[in-house]
């Protein structure tokens, strides 16, 4: 299940009895209010938070002539998608690591909550951006989380510093600072010991880590799945602490999006980024507004698009094109395009960033689509370099060593080839003029 989407469900349900409605009147306005109320109470949003939003799209509803309007029902939906967007935070909120390096950042949690992981994934997502991140370990009372660092700093090519027979965090810190100073970090993530629960020996810990590094943003790490605690957990750190902002950690396992929808109205601090998978990429900026289309089934497209981006090397795009035009597109580029496409994440998380991705999602066999996707470049594996890059000479006897290779059919093999064939022509067609050319046959449409 994808995240909000209990909620989707509800919300889509309610807006289609609305937009049903010739003409709204104040009897189908409350109805249609009690219906979001009970969505977000479900969705385990903060019984006060879903009061207060629910009171000023009332208030909006009754006053912007919306009883009068040609289109009531997408009246409504804009002011809801509006005050939606004003709960989340209006805009996104970019992480501040401006100033003289090493500039630090510190992380706060629980055990649990995805803190030592998010540390290695924030350190990638700033490697891309040109920065040179240094890991700092400073929970010296679980050796695992340690070296958990480490592995994750060796995977991501991120150097990280540790003092294993130490267990003065604060001694760490001071030690890592100037490392960092003489070997040219400009970047310094702190992962902090965590606790099952919110402690004074815990609080006084981090609060000493923040007073020494005096950081430029202390964020904290919260499990999205932990629905209401998650309110309460970023209170108290809020109170005791003082956080900058947070980062919600499996928001894509959180059917219900009660944490993220809550947590920002009731502490008032950002939420900056969001955890929505495993792979160590899988950590994107909060938008408050697109993660407001996303939960009213608008989808999300801008970031798809910014995903894509990130995936798609523009000259392998326009190396690609020419030999579509000349009529070169082998079954090596095709296995190359599925495993790009893999790269932007499982086929229903991409297909649930477009508008109405509910309306059709029953009719879709994701796991079987997957299952299809593996069987592909199984085939493709399976074939000598000569063939992908020549299919005409696949003939009857290859095709059957080809199925038995990868543990497929025959008939597979066939199918695969047929659609190649007719993949090859679509695209042939659609890149006629060029990339532009296609983006004005796409525009069009």
């Amino acid at each position: 299940m994808a995240m909000f989407e209990k909620l989707q469900e509800r919300l889509e349900s309610t807006f289609k009895k609305l937009k049903g409605y010739g003409k709204l009147s104040e009897t189908n306005i409350k109805d249609s209010l009690r219906e979001v109320r009970i969505a977000l109470l479900e969705a385990d949003v903060n019984y006060k938070v879903a009061k207060d939003f629910l009171e000023k799209v009332k208030e909006k509803v009754l006053g912007e002539d919306v009883l009068s309007s040609i289109t009531p029902g997408q009246q409504f939906i804009k002011i809801v998608y509006n005050e939606l967007c004003e709960l989340l935070g209006k805009v996104n909120k970019p992480l501040d690591v401006a100033g003289s390096p090493p500039v630090p950042v510190l992380l706060l949690g629980l055990q649990g909550s995805g803190k030592t992981t998010t540390a290695g994934k924030l350190a990638l997502l700033l490697r891309k951006k040109g920065r040179k991140p240094l890991l700092v370990a400073t929970d010296v009372y679980r050796p695992a989380a340690i070296d958990q660092l480490i592995k994750l700093g060796a995977q991501l090519n991120v150097a990280v510093f540790s003092l294993k027979d130490s267990k003065d965090p604060l001694a760490i810190c001071r030690e890592a600072k100037a490392y960092a100073m003489k070997n040219g970090f400009d970047t310094m993530i702190v992962d902090t010991a965590g606790r099952l629960h919110i402690d004074d020996g815990m609080v006084e810990e981090v609060a000493n880590q923040k007073k020494f590094l005096n950081p430029r943003e202390t964020l904290l790490i919260i499990d999205a799945m932990t629905g209401q605690d998650a309110v309460t957990i970023a209170t108290a750190f809020n109170e005791k602490v003082g956080i900058d902002g947070i980062i919600l950690t499996k928001l894509d396992g959180d059917t219900r999006g009660g944490a993220a929808i809550s947590i920002r109205a009731v502490t008032g601090k950002p939420i900056k980024f969001i955890g929505v998978g495993e792979k160590l990429d899988a950590l994107e900026p909060f938008h408050p507004e697109r993660m407001a289309s996303r939960i009213l089934g608008m989808g999300d497209v801008v970031s798809l698009v910014e995903r894509a981006q990130e995936v798609f090397d523009e000259k392998q795009a326009l190396d690609l094109e020419k030999k579509i035009r000349k009529d070169e597109f082998t079954l090596e580029d095709f296995k190359d395009q599925i495993k790009q496409m893999r790269k932007l994440g499982s086929m229903e998380s991409i297909i649930s960033m477009f508008p109405g991705f509910n309306k059709f999602k029953g009719t879709i066999d994701f796991s079987a689509a997957e299952k299809d996707i593996k069987k592909t470049e199984a085939i493709i594996s399976s074939m000598t370099r000569r063939e992908q890059v020549y299919p005409h000479i696949i003939d009857g006897n290859r095709r059957v060593r080809i199925a038995k290779g990868s543990g497929t059919k025959v008939q597979d093999v066939n199918e695969l080839m047929k659609k190649f064939m007719e993949t090859k022509k679509m695209m042939k067609k659609l890149t006629k003029g060029g990339l532009k050319g296609l983006q004005k046959q796409l525009l069009s449409k």
